[in-house]
């Protein structure tokens, strides 16, 4: 039987974030420490595996003291410990696992793996009661999935990207314009004061499937200015950047409704390090305004877009009500899927 509140200590260290969290059964976030190495990578134009290793070896006992300091908690306090096992980077997931298992052996403490995917989805659990079953889309540096969730913790991919993810296209865009990594965000804000202008392809949007291609409007990006490069022609930074947001919006939000048609919920979620894009945000709004539709539209608070421990500690307070626990012989799974 449950005691009346649950504590987990969370960890997530699957890309270039540490993170440790301590949540309250699944919907309160006590502690959420986040070291970022972003300025560390954008020397390099993007995250390098070895570096990020570096750094959460550097960085993972101090996000626990102070996860733990500011949520006010003891060990004697701590329910569980939940980690992140995929996907992501093999190296910086095993500094994640190890420092998991090690609190969990020492204070003998249950131990819960966690798809780091189903941590994304579940970060909707500090906005509102999630109600089965619901839409997901997922989208981020290494994602771009449509995701039925039918039950708690009980996940149908619909639609998945056959080539890069959304983020990742960003980023590869965001080079050529001259932008630091992470590009997402600058490109989001220049977008706004640009035009659609260069009519980039739209990929897939005919086909009678969910999933999603970026690896064609990237290329036709910068096609287009190595091309105007070569002529001196001289190209609106702006422009391009709202160009090439034109149709990523076109084609999440065409294979979206697609998805809702085929199987209508009431809620949809939008998850990972895009659902910050403040394009897509007003988008979806207005798509769904526009249909009439009886569907609650729910977005995390920005700080939770990116990867962090208190997404991994709400999915984990379902693995823990379900008695899922993994042993200590746990080890990562770089390319964990659903």
């Amino acid at each position: 039987m449950l005691k009346k509140d649950t504590l987990i200590m969370s960890f997530e260290s699957s890309c270039d974030e540490t993170s440790v969290a301590v949540i309250k059964n699944g919907k309160e976030i006590l502690s959420n420490i986040i070291a970022t190495q972003i300025k560390s990578h954008q020397r390099f134009g993007g995250v390098v595996p070895e570096v990020a290793s570096r750094h959460h070896v550097e960085e993972i006992t101090r996000c626990i003291k102070l996860a733990m300091d500011e949520a006010k908690v003891t060990y004697d306090d701590i329910d569980a410990v939940a980690v992140t096992y995929g996907p992501g980077l093999v190296g910086s997931l095993l500094i994640g696992i190890m420092a998991a298992k090690t609190v969990a052996f020492a204070h003998d403490l249950p131990l819960i793996k966690v798809n780091h995917l189903a941590g994304h989805i579940y970060s909707a659990n500090f906005v509102t009661d999630l109600k089965y079953p619901f839409m997901a889309l997922l989208v981020s540096g290494g994602h771009t999935e449509l995701v039925l969730v039918t039950a708690p913790g009980e996940f149908h991919t619909l639609g998945d990207t056959r080539d890069d993810a959304v983020g990742e296209a960003y980023d590869k865009i965001g080079r050529i314009l001259g932008i630091n990594y992470p590009a997402g965000k600058q490109v989001d804000q220049m977008a706004a004061v640009g035009n659609d202008v260069f009519n980039f392809p739209r990929a897939m949007v005919q086909e009678d499937n969910l999933d999603f291609s970026f690896s064609g409007l990237k290329s036709a990006f910068i096609n287009r200015v190595h091309h105007a490069d070569q002529v001196h022609e001289d190209l609106s930074k702006d422009d391009l950047a709202a160009s090439f947001q034109g149709a990523v919006l076109d084609i999440l939000s065409n294979k979206t409704f697609r998805a809702l048609k085929q199987h209508p919920v009431n809620q949809l979620v939008v998850a990972g390090g895009v659902a910050a894009n403040q394009g897509l945000r007003k988008r979806l709004k207005e798509e769904i305004e526009k249909r009439n539709m009886d569907m609650e539209l729910i977005f995390p608070p920005l700080r939770l877009c990116g990867d962090n421990a208190a997404m991994i500690g709400a999915i984990a307070q379902i693995q823990f009500e379900k008695g899922d626990f993994a042993d200590l012989s746990l080890n990562s799974d770089p390319s964990l899927d659903f």
